[in-house]
């Protein structure tokens, strides 16, 4: 929680750590989005890179795929994002991404932590004090340029409800659909960091539902808080996630030629049913642990084009190495225009499987689920229950102290009955190992 957890001291520290991995001169971009302790965190990094001779960029207000963008287009060396994405307004967190807009890999993040602890870093030097220079009005401004530039022409003029959350999207989104001439209908576009993700965006899709149903729009998009990802619906408001996103744009792409080895990059928690259907169209997924990073490590060695989420986070590899809700919503919309049709026709084939999940709290880390006794046999025996059309997935939460069990399956009763089984077998496990 940010003032909290994530205090001023703590950003200063991170910056001090990520100054040591940069070395000297280097330029670091920042940009956060619209939570109320962006600017107090903001302040801290600015104060700790040029206490160490770096120069920093501010980058204002922007989503998180925009400075990605922005710290080539503006010749800088890193970037700092300021954001908790999807979370709610009290959280802040603080991403690091090198100079083609990636996540910093694992052991540099690794160095900075050691570097914390330690408080290993070179006394400030007077005679070399980092510059702060001010880009807050034309950052976003490059950046909506690049949008338009992309998609010039290729939009059809559909009503379209956005529903920015309060968040950073709010500083761009609206201003690139108007100018490709789309009559927009924005909800919560008041750039205000106390609401931001609260009953809103991507986390909260009913609430373009209940607009595009209202307007009669052709299709609504809802974002997350830095925009990094995007939920759609349809016009009879149908809620359109990544994997029904990746289902539209993958087979866009082949139609186009432009789908290499015709491989798609998706995660474990990707529903059968997308599999499925883009098996049908020739279409290869490649799963990968949850998290973006995976994905776009695993587009990177593949050498595929497009990867993406459940959650609405895509990679389109022709534009960008991240995430871009703005610009995935954007291509989704070409790619059914392109197919002169709707977006409820276009994920048509796209048959859901159920799927079931239980989150079991784990009083210490259990780093391999298979060390819990008797789950390995029950996982077999629910996997052969369940056969080529079903799948069971356990995995440790990546942010919180639980297993989770995830069953998928086309019979409904079948993925409760063992999701139950499985559930029920971890907690007595659990329970006897605690006795």
């Amino acid at each position: 929680m940010a003032n909290e957890t994530l205090t001023v001291s703590l950003a200063m520290d991170i910056a001090r750590g990520a100054a040591l991995q940069l070395g000297r001169p280097a330029r670091v971009l920042i940009g956060r989005d619209t939570r109320v302790s962006g600017p107090m965190l903001e302040a801290a990094l600015a104060a700790g890179l040029t206490e160490a001779g770096i120069d920093v960029m501010l980058a204002g207000v922007v989503p998180t795929p925009a400075l990605a963008y922005l710290i080539g287009a503006m010749g800088a060396d890193a970037g700092v994002m300021i954001s908790a994405s999807h979370n709610p307004p009290q959280y802040n967190g603080i991403k690091l991404l090198d100079r083609v807009g990636r996540k910093w890999e694992p052991e540099q993040e690794d160095a900075v932590e050691s570097a914390i602890r330690s408080r290993r870093w070179p006394e400030p030097d007077p005679s070399r004090i980092g510059r702060i220079l001010h880009y807050e009005e034309s950052a976003a401004a490059i950046y909506r340029r690049r949008l338009l530039s992309i998609f010039a022409g290729r939009i059809p003029a559909w009503p379209i409800v956005l529903d920015v959350g309060h968040g950073a999207a709010s500083a761009t989104a609206p201003d690139v659909f108007e100018a490709l001439g789309v009559p927009v209908t924005v909800l919560n576009q008041e750039p205000l960091g106390e609401l931001i993700n609260v009953n809103c965006g991507a986390t909260h899709p009913e609430r373009v539902r209940e607009a595009v149903l209202a307007s009669g729009a052709a299709l609504g998009l809802s974002f997350d808080g830095d925009a990094d990802r995007v939920m759609a619906v349809d016009r009879v408001g149908r809620v359109v996630d990544g994997d029904e996103i990746l289902y539209v744009l993958a087979t866009d792409l082949k139609n186009r030629g432009r789908l290499p080895q015709n491989r798609v990059i998706a995660t474990v928690m990707t529903n059968l049913g997308m599999e499925r259907a883009l098996e049908r169209q020739g279409i290869q997924v490649v799963r990968t642990p949850v998290g973006d990073r995976w994905v776009a490590k695993e587009m990177r060695e593949s050498g595929a084009v497009l990867g993406g989420e459940q959650s609405g986070h895509v990679i389109l590899k022709e534009w960008t190495e991240t995430g871009d809700g703005v610009l995935t919503g954007l291509a989704l919309i070409a790619a059914v225009a392109a197919q002169n049709t709707t977006l409820e026709e276009a994920v048509e084939p796209v048959v859901r499987y159920p799927q079931v999940l239980k989150n079991v709290p784990l009083s210490t880390p259990i780093p391999d689920w298979q060390q819990i006794p008797g789950l390995k046999e029950v996982v077999r025996e629910s996997e052969v229950a369940l056969g080529s059309e079903g799948r069971v997935l356990i995995r440790p939460s990546g942010t919180e102290p639980l297993l989770r069990i995830m069953l998928e399956g086309r019979d409904v009763d079948l993925i409760n009955e063992w999701a139950h089984r499985l559930e029920t077998g971890v907690r007595e496990a659990l329970e006897s190992a605690e006795a």
